[in-house]
């Protein structure tokens, strides 16, 4: 059975497209009487509005897109569930994409987004990111963008994160009242800010506690477990002495203890070890892995109604442009 248009619906009552399109809309030029035969003969027919052509002639569209670095990676797969939760509840619908780390994708797929008339984006930047350009330019043609995570500074836009200084802070003064001192940091691009402030985090928690902070403890490197891995082999090949590891995330965290345990050091008895994000397998790891608990399921639904409010012009959820969410310290036996 062909889609019912409303040409069809127009034919059987014998009233124009455009009186048609004004009663499903409840158009208050269109009397009561009319509205109701139409939308009863919708309603039996099962008439469902075609959103792709509404949106070419209002350029209003009830799709919100999405641009993560990555689906694998739990953090972000549990975002977007929050992020659709709220989006259907509002009658939207969401385009998923992944910029892969690649910033020339996630400019591809910005753009992409635009020229399909997208409601508006939510986007957590990739680790090859080192300006927004791309975003700022739709910023000025009218496009609602709201960042989350992987943010960065000099946008005007709404923002949704978790304290990240704080809670690397907390973290890294956990292990130094602990008996460690010798922590490395196994840190991310420093060009993303939720990785620069994670480094500020430790810095200060060290620099705090009294002891020499030592730039040579920390290694600057991506955010995938083969990163951990090639960070631990060269420390222990150049015969650096750590007792203890904060990692970036936790994927970079598994990679290290991965290189540990294949080098016979025992974790935490030899090397403690904290990662961030909660991943699910850091729970079922061997030993299971200390991290930090980012909300991403909270953080994607925050996201969503921050970016809903400024498509439909409503009061916003947050009284700030940039909101953070709590973050905890989870222990486990790495640490």
């Amino acid at each position: 059975m062909n889609q019912i248009t409303i040409k069809d619906l127009a034919l059987k009552l014998g009233l124009s497209t455009s009186t048609i399109s004004r009663a499903l809309n409840d158009h208050p030029d269109i009397n009561i009487q009319t509205k109701k035969l139409v939308n009863d003969l919708a309603t039996k027919l099962e008439y469902e509005p075609n959103f792709m052509a509404r949106n070419l002639q209002s350029k209003n569209s009830h799709q919100i897109g999405i641009i993560v670095p990555e689906i694998k990676h739990d953090f972000f797969s549990k975002a977007i569930s929050g992020i659709e939760e709220v989006a259907y509840k509002n009658g939207f619908t969401v385009v998923v994409s992944q910029s892969n780390e690649d910033v020339e994708r996630e400019k591809l797929n910005a753009n992409s987004l635009y020229l399909n008339r997208i409601a508006g984006i939510i986007v957590s930047l990739s680790q090859t990111t080192k300006n927004v350009d791309h975003f700022k330019t739709l910023l000025s043609k009218g496009v609602k963008i709201v960042m989350f995570d992987r943010v960065a500074e000099g946008i005007d836009t709404y923002k949704v994160v978790v304290d990240d200084y704080q809670a690397s802070y907390d973290a890294v003064k956990y292990l130094i009242g602990k008996g460690f001192k010798s922590i490395i940091h196994l840190a991310g691009p420093q060009t993303l800010l939720n990785c620069k402030n994670r480094y500020l985090g430790y810095k200060a928690a060290i620099e705090d506690s009294n002891i020499e902070f030592k730039e040579e403890l920390v290694f600057y490197g991506g955010m995938h477990e083969d990163d951990g891995k090639m960070d631990i082999e060269n420390l222990i090949n150049n015969k650096i002495h750590f007792d203890a590891i904060f990692a970036v995330n936790d994927p970079v965290a598994i990679g290290a203890s991965v290189v540990l345990k294949k080098n016979g050091l025992r974790v935490p008895e030899d090397v403690a070890i904290i990662g961030f994000s909660n991943n699910p397998i850091t729970e079922y790891v061997s030993p299971s892995i200390t991290t930090i608990d980012q909300p991403a399921y909270e953080m994607g639904k925050m996201s969503a109604s921050i970016l809903i409010a400024l498509i439909r012009g409503e009061e916003m959820p947050t009284t700030s442009k940039n909101t953070k969410l709590e973050a905890k310290l989870i222990l486990r036996e790495s640490a």
